[in-house]
């Protein structure tokens, strides 16, 4: 492709800014990559997690604040398949039950790993996808506010002087508009 006086190659997909970009509009790949980032932290940190030194809040907080933030870079712009939300929250759960250990069942005296419900109950925190969706929605709304003026509102809903409203989404707006529709 040449604008101006420059020329640029198609390619299949590249790095930016540490999201994998690709060319057809699918998100697995780049969620698959953050579940990888996240689970090399997760091993770097896993002894800290497993520590009865420390306590189950600060275990907690190191899993917010250095695991959490790399599995969720770039989320706002993601549209959530049913596979890829077990996938984040089978990661999820991983780590939770590193942190929260295992319960000693009371009936049969021996000793379990948690249920997906028990951690439920124990993190009172919204899991992944519920902080995705949210943050999709923040991120829909600041845009929404922006105006015109500043070009990605037109770029986004399209351009109301030629009456192309909503022209060129694709697969992620509509999915953002089908959420602010209904709420």
């Amino acid at each position: 492709m040449r604008i101006d006086n420059s020329n640029f190659e198609r390619v299949e997909g590249f790095k930016y800014l540490g999201t994998n970009l690709k060319n057809q509009n699918s998100i697995a790949e780049e969620i698959k990559s953050r579940l990888r980032s996240g689970n090399a932290r997760y091993s770097s940190v896993q002894k800290l997690l497993f520590s009865r030194i420390l306590s189950r809040n600060l275990n907690i907080k190191t899993y917010r604040t250095i695991i959490l933030p790399i599995v969720l870079c770039g989320c706002e712009a993601w549209s959530l398949t049913l596979r890829e939300e077990r996938n984040l929250r089978a990661f999820e759960n991983m780590v939770l039950r590193r942190i929260f250990g295992p319960r000693r069942d009371e009936v049969m005296g021996e000793w379990r790993r948690l249920h997906n419900e028990e951690l439920n109950d124990i993190y009172t925190s919204p899991n992944f996808v519920r902080v995705i969706k949210s943050r999709i929605m923040r991120w829909a709304s600041h845009v929404a506010r922006m105006g015109e003026e500043r070009g990605c509102i037109g770029t986004w809903w399209g351009s109301r002087s030629k009456g192309d409203y909503l022209g060129g989404l694709g697969a992620v707006g509509w999915i953002i508009l089908g959420w602010i529709s209904k709420r």
